[in-house]
């Protein structure tokens, strides 16, 4: 562009190209934009025609070099062909449905899956002609409940609030065999001590909000998928103008960078607090895979490399409400609140008998989620004895 004496024109035209020469910043930079330029009619047309099969950088609801960053780093951490990026882990979810399903279509969900997921199939999908039957969460009647027009299978391994595992390679062999796609949730796993793409699944979704992100002040989710599966979830994000704030996805590229090295911590001091919840009195049993004592034990050992911050556990049966409501109000430094992943610690009430429909809890205690986080973990098991004597009051 000519040089131009309009103070009006030379602000909104100025600092467009780097000031700068030198080396490179460690992290990308943030790019934000919505509008992007071409040098050229020709041009334009050129990326236009080729977006729909490459990533290009042609209009911001189809992503920016910030978001595609973080599709980058997930897509290694998944093993996956490619990433895309939603505004929250429950649109990932409601997202993948709608790309591989369609009216008249049936699906598989586990009975452990997280409860919106479980809230989208009985209800918006539903109400759109898509049928889902709820299946035991370790797939022992996947086969009784398999119908003609089974497209899917969507799984949580392991399983939401008490953790419990599939067989995930005989699970996805089975649904190929029969055409079907293969989905999980794989935001307790994180990339790091869980990959399903890995054992076989076609379709691997995560709440970025949750240890990616590890700060708990940005929400964000993801697919991954395998090459196969790519190209019908690139069609509907596309078609419903699916992106995210490239200033979330700079801070969940923050995130990610500590990760490894955070879930390290949380495991270590999740397993301490586990071993000394099942020495308790009051405590009927301990929720967490990496325990010998956990029913999928065998299966966390041969899929997962590690564990993380949640633990549940079940109180005595008889232990009434009010007796719930002492020992969490008697806690310090658990925060009281949703989610999990970030470095606090969190206590949550787990009502079982909404939580699940395959398998009835009516006759078990009260179940507590608490997310461990990096806090010293003997003042953590104080803060619990603490709670435990709110209980007797």
């Amino acid at each position: 562009m000519a040089k131009s004496s309009s103070l009006q024109t030379r602000l909104l035209h100025a600092g467009k190209s780097a000031a700068f020469s030198g080396g490179t910043a460690v992290n990308p930079p943030l790019v934000r934009a919505s509008t992007v330029l071409f040098s050229s009619a020709a041009e334009q047309r050129d990326m236009r025609s080729r977006r729909g099969s490459e990533r290009i950088f042609s209009y911001g609801a189809r992503g920016t070099p910030t978001t595609f960053a973080l599709e980058d780093v997930i897509s290694e951490l998944e093993g996956a062909w490619r990433t895309r990026l939603f505004p929250t882990g429950l649109a990932a979810i409601g997202m993948a449905l709608l790309s591989y399903l369609k009216p008249g279509d049936h699906f598989l969900m586990a009975d452990s899956v997280y409860e919106p997921a479980r809230a989208l199939a009985q209800g918006f999908l539903k109400r759109y002609g898509i049928a889902c039957t709820f299946f035991a969460a370790d797939g022992k009647d996947l086969q009784e409940k398999w119908q003609e027009n089974t497209r899917l299978v969507y799984v949580e391994c392991p399983g939401s609030l008490v953790y419990e595992m599939c067989d995930l390679p005989a699970l996805a062999a089975y649904a190929h065999a029969r055409g079907a796609l293969v989905a999980a949730d794989n935001t307790w796993g994180s990339g790091v001590q869980y990959q399903p793409l890995s054992l076989g699944a076609d379709i691997s979704i995560m709440a970025a909000t949750k240890y990616l992100s590890g700060h708990s002040d940005v929400m964000m989710g993801s697919v991954a998928t395998t090459q196969d599966a790519w190209a019908a979830l690139a069609d509907c994000c596309d078609a419903f103008g699916m992106t995210v704030s490239p200033d979330d996805a700079w801070l969940v590229m923050r995130g990610v960078r500590t990760m490894a090295a955070r879930l390290q911590m949380h495991e270590r001091h999740a397993l301490q607090i586990a071993h000394w919840l099942q020495a308790r009195p009051e405590v009927a049993t301990v929720f967490c895979p990496a325990l010998p004592e956990h029913p999928g034990h065998d299966l966390w050992k041969r899929d997962c490399s590690g564990t993380n911050g949640l633990i549940s556990f079940e109180l005595n049966r008889g232990t009434d409400s009010a007796a719930v409501d002492r020992l969490i109000d008697g806690l310090k430094l658990f925060g009281i609140g949703a989610s999990w992943g970030g470095y606090e610690s969190l206590v949550a009430i787990s009502n079982m008998n909404k939580a699940r429909t395959v398998t009835d809890w009516s006759m078990r205690g009260p179940v507590i989620r608490l997310h461990i986080g990096l806090e010293d973990p003997a003042e953590l098991i104080a803060d619990l004895e603490a709670g435990f004597a709110a209980i007797q009051t």
